[in-house]
């Protein structure tokens, strides 16, 4: 009987299907390193570990085929496992479209100035403003996976004029080679790539100060793709006009992180793609590769070990 382990998260995966089918043996970050050479597939459940890395390079054999419940894969990827021949998956396809429309309602909180309408309402102070008009508008979205193309696609529902921006230069997309160029035109900036040695640190100061003193910055992808303290200082000094933080550095986010503070920032606790029965629809995904895996089928979602995404991203 094939032998299902899985990296542990509260609450625990709902696989029913396979039930008397698999033995499904669980693990936590103490325990994963000595389960490992037992086990056939490995559910990292627990996508905010970083057990799998301290682990992998261990001895004795590991499991044909890893699935992460999340999109990114950094969290899991060494060079022990990119080298080995052990197949990677990811949960791409469930995040898409709840990450597109929490960008979308952060792009019409920002230019409906909402914040300041609740902060406002509980001073009980009557202020009246005028807000942007978000139709005409322009965005450039980096990242051109799954999401980043949601994301494009809802806020052209909005009316706003969208260039996606990916890895190399195809239809529909542009290479990263004229991101600076869109960056200067945009009012909206929407980072949803995925976390590779290239892409780390790629919003630093140079990038903030390309941007118009108008526009607004978007992290939906990984933390550390953005420099925090040179988007700080690039809010505090008005170099852009405002940014949300779905995601961080280091999460959660400290209560003493100057984060916090920063003028024109908005934090959210890493929430964008988790809407209600996100857990349900992860352990459904899997339970379904599972079946195509236990069948000798292709996989879909298959992760390039070296590049670190899907291909097509």
């Amino acid at each position: 009987m094939t032998t299902l382990l899985v990296l542990d998260a509260d609450p625990l995966p709902r696989l029913g299907r396979l039930t008397g089918r698999v033995r499904i043996e669980h693990a936590d970050e103490s325990t994963l390193a000595e389960r490992l050479p037992y086990a056939d597939v490995l559910l990292v459940w627990d996508f905010t570990s970083h057990a799998v890395r301290r682990a992998w390079p261990g001895e004795g054999p590991r499991p044909r085929w890893v699935h992460t419940a999340s999109a990114g894969v950094d969290h899991l990827m060494c060079p022990e496992l990119a080298a080995s021949d052990t197949v990677v998956t990811n949960a791409r396809g469930v995040f898409d479209q709840p990450i597109a429309e929490y960008v979308a309602a952060l792009v019409l909180a920002m230019a409906k100035d909402l914040p300041r309408t609740w902060e406002l309402q509980r001073q009980r102070e009557w202020r009246h403003r005028e807000s942007q008009r978000v139709a005409g508008t322009r965005a450039c979205v980096v990242g051109s996976g799954p999401i980043g193309q949601a994301i494009v696609g809802t806020l052209k529902a909005l009316d706003v004029t969208t260039a996606l921006v990916g890895r190399a230069a195809r239809r529909g997309v542009h290479g990263p080679e004229e991101l600076d160029r869109l960056m200067a035109r945009a009012d909206w900036v929407v980072c949803a790539a995925p976390l590779t040695e290239v892409t780390r640190g790629m919003f630093d100061a140079r990038r903030f100060g390309v941007m118009q003193p108008s526009a607004r910055f978007i992290n939906v992808g990984r933390g550390q793709l953005v420099v925090e303290d040179a988007l700080a200082e690039a809010l505090s000094k008005r170099w852009i006009a405002g940014a949300a933080l779905d995601v961080f550095e280091h999460e959660p986010l400290g209560p003493d992180s100057p984060l916090w503070q920063v003028p024109g920032l908005i934090v959210s606790p890493h929430m964008s793609g988790d809407t209600a029965g996100w857990r349900d629809e992860l352990g459904t995904q899997f339970v379904d590769l599972y079946e195509r895996w236990a069948a000798g089928k292709p996989l879909p979602n298959v992760v390039d070990k070296k590049r670190g995404y899907v291909p097509g991203q």
